[in-house]
């Protein structure tokens, strides 16, 4: 019992401060924040805050930040309040990380890789290792996890219905055993693994490079169809909790001798909505009411995300043409994202009967688009999510691995807006990966306004990314401040990791 500076005595212990988290963090500092206590009659309430149960400071605050940390290390914070009269027992202690230090500059370098690669592509993940991608990376997108029956759909392996959006590779996922020469650590695995597969050899990537965070996206093209209704008032809690227990929690399904509880915990740190389209269509249409619900399931991801722990990451791919921008609402979605991946590619190819560029930077007043296809470049769709109030900090700009094709193209204006269809591609018509088209023979150009590059190889006409206008298209991204740049997907690189290289180079 003590008397304070104003004369009288204070008798109250104050309370345990609730609420304790971390709303931000930096390579070597954690932010902290907590509920004000209610001081007692004459009490001066002040706070202590400890870490690991080692007291690092007191304030007059509700916040405080401990520097002088580790970078990419958690650590364990709890807070006591204190008045003249005792302190209160220590607050339930919560764990917060700090940022990792990203070698080569603080922009984001993010690359998709695909479930279905390591099968007639023969693309692993200790392929993102060889080809030397892996330094250059700060995150890895996992394509992709199954939005169905208002879950998130793992642990089945059945072939994807784009009917129905059924569909699943548990296989790939978590029960493929790869040999010794097919892992990243260089061991084979065994049948009595829990986990296995993808997840295990990501989660052996992320042991060699500590700096990569990895994410499971959610949805994708065939993917998407269940978001609508997943994200309605009486579903999304429900859903997004599904999500974390299986992709953060890691409870998996059982199959194959493979899963169990806590079986890929610690592989995925974020999670990333991957809807194509909130109201507009993909390979289904959405509806008026997707633009608020998609607002309100961002939220909640980021309630629900942030009760497990805080430093786990939410994105989102958002589709670049403005048809898809405008109908919804990034000024009040993007509070609750890390970063918007804006596909700033797939703006043109084989379904438009003349030949076009598919990921333009800019626009050119010869492009014979009408309507909304006129702005369908990469700066267009960097400046409509800036337009409406999302910092570019958070913006990502999209590269693709792989160009679209046209075939029976005329060389009138050396291929361009000529008429054409679909040329031969080795997995899909009109689509052919980086790799291959790096070896075709014909003649090169670079469209001066636009800044897209083309081959002319016979009558066949392809628009895609080559190294040089990859480093090009870095320049923007720093010229214009944005957060980074990623890439669809890493199979559609050369051995060397070439494209890869261009983007890591060109943000130095």
């Amino acid at each position: 019992m003590t008397t304070n500076p104003s004369g009288g005595t204070c008798t109250t212990v104050p309370s345990v401060p609730a609420g304790l988290t971390s709303p931000s963090q930096t390579t070597n500092s954690i932010s902290l924040s907590w509920g004000n206590v209610a001081a007692g009659p004459n009490c001066t309430i002040k706070y202590r805050v400890f870490r690991g149960g080692a007291q690092q400071g007191e304030v007059a605050t509700n916040s405080f930040t401990n520097s002088g940390l580790n970078p990419d290390t958690a650590y364990s914070f709890s807070v006591a309040a204190v008045s003249e009269a005792g302190a209160s027992a220590q607050s339930a202690a919560i764990s917060a990380r700090t940022r990792p230090v990203i070698v080569g500059g603080a922009k984001t370098v993010l690359g998709y890789f695909v479930q279905w690669g390591i099968y007639g592509r023969g693309y692993r993940v200790k392929n993102i290792d060889t080809s030397n991608s892996a330094a250059k990376l700060t995150h890895i997108n996992y394509a992709f996890g199954n939005v169905r029956n208002n879950r998130c759909e793992v642990g089945l392996t059945i072939p994807s219905d784009p009917n129905t959006g059924a569909g699943g590779d548990a296989f790939a996922d978590y029960t493929k055993a790869f040999s010794a020469a097919e892992s990243v650590s260089g061991t084979a695995d065994t049948w009595d693994q829990p986990l296995r597969g993808n997840w295990n050899q990501l989660k052996q990537l992320k042991a060699k490079y500590p700096n990569i965070k990895v994410l499971i996206s959610l949805g994708g093209w065939t993917w998407s169809r269940g978001f609508s209704s997943a994200a309605r008032p009486e579903n999304r809690q429900a859903f997004v909790a599904s999500c974390i227990d299986a992709y953060i929690r890691g409870n998996l399904p059982v199959t194959d001798g493979a899963g169990g509880a806590g079986a890929a915990a610690g592989v995925f740190d974020g999670i990333d909505l991957d809807w194509e389209y909130p109201v507009a269509c993909g390979l289904s249409c959405g509806s008026p009411e997707d633009n608020a619900n998609f607002t309100a399931l961002l939220a909640e991801f980021r309630r629900q995300l942030d009760a497990v722990r805080p430093g786990l990451l939410l994105t989102i791919a958002a589709g670049a043409g403005v048809d898809k921008i405008r109908v919804t609402d990034p000024a009040s979605y993007h509070q609750y994202l890390d970063f918007i991946n804006v596909m700033t590619y797939d703006f043109h190819g084989a379904w438009d009967p003349q030949t076009n560029h598919h990921s333009a930077l800019y626009g050119s007043p010869a492009d014979p688009s009408t309507g909304d296809q006129r702005s369908y470049n990469s700066n267009d769709a960097i400046q409509a999510f800036r337009s409406r109030g999302v910092p570019a900090s958070k913006l990502n700009l999209g590269i693709g691995f792989y160009g679209r094709g046209w075939t029976n193209v005329s060389s009138a204006n050396n291929g361009l807006y000529q008429s054409g269809s679909a040329a031969p591609g080795t997995y899909e018509a009109g689509i052919e990966d980086y790799k291959v088209l790096k070896t075709k023979s014909g003649s090169h150009y670079t469209d001066a306004t636009a800044r897209a590059h083309w081959l002319l190889s016979g009558n066949q006409f392809w628009s895609y990314d080559d190294p040089s206008l990859v480093f090009e298209k870095m320049q923007y991204v720093k010229n214009q401040n944005l957060g980074g740049a990623f890439f669809w997907e890493f199979s559609g690189d050369d051995a060397q990791g070439s494209l890869a290289q261009a983007i890591r180079d060109g943000l130095q």
